[in-house]
């Protein structure tokens, strides 16, 4: 039951809140593999009812990080974008809400260490290496 991008679109805008992210962090360790609330409240260790975890997970489905499925009578859970991908989409988010994109870029790319920008600009110049 995968969400549609534009929902994920606006769920990725909304950002994590802390738990969120502690949760999205051990789906984005094991990427592809479907957890229960079960493994998420073992895993996240912070003393969580079982409930609140389960709260948590479907949050984070309705705002479009998580894909759940029915395995058995619980709800299985897996990531519907990587890491990567949310930190893109994030960054994307950011620039759309700047009211001078080339500049905001321009602050980014002056944070970047003397190897990520040579990455960078070997990227953007088609070369993958």
């Amino acid at each position: 039951m995968a969400t549609d991008p534009q929902q994920r679109d606006q769920g990725s805008r909304r950002g994590l809140g802390p738990r969120e992210a502690a949760a999205m962090q051990i789906f984005w360790r094991r990427p592809g593999k479907y957890l229960s609330v079960r493994q998420v409240n073992e895993t996240l260790d912070a003393g969580l009812a079982y409930t609140t975890v389960m709260t948590l997970l479907t949050r984070l489905h309705r705002k479009g990080f998580l894909e759940r499925r029915l395995d058995g009578r619980a709800w299985t859970y897996r990531p519907l974008m990587s890491q990567s991908q949310h930190a893109a989409t994030a960054m994307a988010a950011a620039l759309h809400d700047s009211d001078d994109r080339a500049q905001a870029l321009f602050h980014f790319v002056e944070r970047l260490t003397p190897e990520e920008q040579q990455q960078l600009r070997r990227k953007l110049e088609g070369d993958d290496r």
